[in-house]
Parts: structure tokens; C-alpha cells; sequence
């Protein structure tokens, strides 16, 4: 019977690689065993290991390549909406750690909101700033993944007027998405499509929040966007 290897069997083999060896004996390593990606061995004092397999480093490798690229094709795309947040005159942010409170009032929390990009108006006037939060993803397993965190996404809310979803064409649409957040899918050829406009709320920045922008850097721009004002 063929083996499924799953997200969990890969996690496995990775600390079993890392690790001394000693087994866990529980059904994921049953299955690793099974599918030949484990093996056990004895040592001279009747002490069991297990160790991963060449098939299982082959495994590992391809998963480190796949999950490599993922991150290529996710770090791409984020320079892209820095970019065009630019071009719209916005300042922007890459990288951000940002406290939120959510939850209800009586029961409130703080959590660390971490928006892949974060952008403000570039104005003196408080009220004009409209912050925007862009969460990009490029495969549909995080983009389900990040949808059953309901905290993150009201941490998001916290911190944004205006919050979208940047998705990988084809790995997901507005039916996916709640209607709180914007929706946009990027095209291999460089066009980004509105699927749904993200719903606008008037909001200030708090006090850490401005505390968090200036001691970070923005991203710097490849272009002045008013450099034809000038």
C-alpha cells in the first residue's frame, strides 16, 4: 500500500535529520518506516535509532527546493505591490511587526501583527493617511492556512483602513476570501487584477503604530513618483 506523505511526514523526517535519532514509535513514524524513508538501527548496546533514509534525504531536498521557491515566488511579489504603492505616492513598509488589540473589549489582547506590506498616504495631514495592509500569497495552502486565524486577520484590521489580499492567480478568488478584505490576483504577466475592492474605514494611527514607522526604515523606491511634480 502506497504511503501519502503529508506535510506532518515531512516535518518529521526534518527533525529526525536534525535530531539524535532517538524513535518517537507513534504512526507517523510507522509510515516513514513503511514508505522507506526511515530505517532503524541498533547500536552495540541494544539502543534503537532511527535514521533518514537516501530516499528520505532525496525527499527532504525536493521539499527544500519546492518551499525555496515558494519563498522566491512570495518575496517577488511583495517587491511588486512595494513598488506600485509607490507609484501611487505611498509610503511604504516590508517586514513590519506591529502590536494590535483584538478581541472583545472586556476580554481584549495584544498580538503581533506582521503585513507583508504596509503603506501610508505620503501627507502631513493626520486624517489623510488611509494605511492599507497587503497580505500576499502565492499558494493556496497558506492562503487556507492564514484564513483559520481569525485573530490574525482582526489584528490586521487594527492597523489598516484598508486590507487586502494579494493572491497568486489561479490559487484562489474573492469566494475564498472574507468580505472584510479586498481581493487581487497577480498575473504571470505582470498585470494586477482587481477581484474585489477592499472596503475603506477611517481610521488614526495609534501611538505605538507611529512609534513602530519611525523607528523602521520604509522601503526605498527605485523611482521618485513626484519627481514630474518637481
Amino acid at each position: 500500500m502506497a504511503i501519502a506523505i503529508t506535510v506532518q511526514h515531512q516535518r518529521r523526517l526534518r527533525e529526525v535529520w536534525r535530531s539524535a535519532g532517538w524513535p518517537f514509535q507513534d504512526p507517523i513514524e510507522i509510515e516513514l518506516l513503511a514508505a522507506g524513508l526511515l530505517s532503524r538501527e541498533r547500536d552495540g548496546q541494544g539502543r534503537e535509532t532511527v535514521r533518514v533514509t537516501e530516499a528520505g534525504i532525496a525527499l527532504l531536498a525536493q521539499t527544500l527546493q519546492r518551499n525555496r521557491g515558494a519563498r522566491d515566488a512570495h518575496e517577488a511579489l511583495v517587491g511588486r505591490i512595494a513598488r506600485e504603492m509607490q507609484r501611487a505616492g505611498r509610503v511604504v513598509w516590508r517586514g513590519l511587526s506591529l502590536r494590535a488589540k483584538v478581541g472583545e473589549v472586556d476580554a481584549a489582547g495584544w498580538v503581533m501583527a506582521m503585513p507583508d506590506v504596509y503603506s501610508i498616504r505620503h501627507t502631513t495631514v493626520e486624517d489623510y493617511l488611509e494605511p492599507v495592509v497587503h497580505e500576499i500569497k502565492v499558494r493556496r495552502a497558506d492562503l487556507l492556512a492564514d484564513l483559520r486565524k481569525p485573530t490574525k486577520g482582526e489584528a490586521y484590521r487594527q492597523i489598516g483602513g484598508e486590507c487586502w489580499y494579494v493572491l497568486k492567480a489561479g490559487i484562489g478568488g474573492p469566494d475564498d476570501v472574507p468580505e472584510v478584505y479586498g481581493v487581487m490576483a497577480a498575473h504571470d504577466g505582470g498585470a494586477l487584477e482587481v477581484l474585489r475592492p477592499a472596503p475603506k474605514r477611517a481610521m488614526k494611527l495609534p501611538f505605538g503604530i507611529w512609534m513602530a514607522l519611525a523607528r523602521a526604515a520604509p522601503e526605498p523606491g527605485d523611482d521618485d513618483p513626484q519627481a514630474p511634480l518637481s
